[in-house]
């Protein structure tokens, strides 16, 4: 990860706030504004950039990413060190922020496709209850090791979106993950946007901003 995130400070009192990180190829600028204009003005946000590697799915291009992807096949093997120190990394930032007051209840983590798909693996397996985790087109990495290696509460609030047609991350993949978490979590919420494709919407963002409002209410 590189070391200076994006961050966009809470316009009143932080009393909250919410991580989120980008998608393959991207860097935290690539959200930030668009996450800023949909939080309360009590959250800070964070928004990390990924250090740049060599990525095989795209020919061993170097790129900003989280960890190596190798193919977009549910059933190949994966980068697990990579996931697990990328994890550890998202974890690092969690608890930066209850080092700064901020109750690990009012954390929200959130990304898009690989960032996503980080975000929902590092909320899974972090051992306390986090405020929630949007995870937008993406699918849980290393799924053959849960529910085992979760450690996270089954009561975890889990926003799942995905466009129906996405060509990158297949809609399925989505379903199939919303399904699986489904049989060890309580609290899934998994949102269809039809004729997306590999992108956002405002729709989507309609529903995100509902989302962290009810996870991150103001405070009194």
């Amino acid at each position: 990860m590189e070391p200076n995130p994006v961050i966009i400070a809470a316009t009143a009192k932080q009393t909250a706030s919410l991580i989120f990180l980008h998608g393959l190829g991207d860097t935290g600028h690539g959200w930030a504004s668009t996450i800023a204009a949909i939080r309360g003005p009590h959250v800070k946000v964070i928004c990390p950039t990924a250090s740049t590697m060599p990525v095989t799915l795209n020919a061993g291009f170097r790129m900003p990413s989280w960890f190596d992807l190798r193919t977009l096949d549910a059933t190949a093997p994966e980068d697990e060190e990579g996931i697990l120190k990328a994890t550890e990394l998202v974890h690092g930032l969690i608890e930066n922020e209850i080092k700064s007051g901020i109750p690990v209840t009012r954390i929200l983590l959130g990304g898009f496709s690989q960032g996503g798909a980080l975000a929902l693996h590092a909320a899974l397996t972090y051992p306390d209850t986090l405020a929630g985790v949007m995870s937008l087109s993406c699918w849980l990495p290393r799924h053959a090791h849960f529910p085992d290696a979760v450690k996270a509460p089954t009561i975890i609030p889990v926003f799942q979106a995905h466009g129906d047609c996405d060509p990158v991350v297949p809609f399925k993949w989505g379903q199939m993950t919303a399904s699986f978490l489904k049989t060890f979590l309580k609290n899934i919420e998994f949102n269809t946007y039809q004729g997306l494709t590999h992108s956002s919407s405002e729709e989507e963002l309609k529903d995100m901003k509902v989302f962290i409002e009810r996870m991150l209410p103001p405070t009194l």
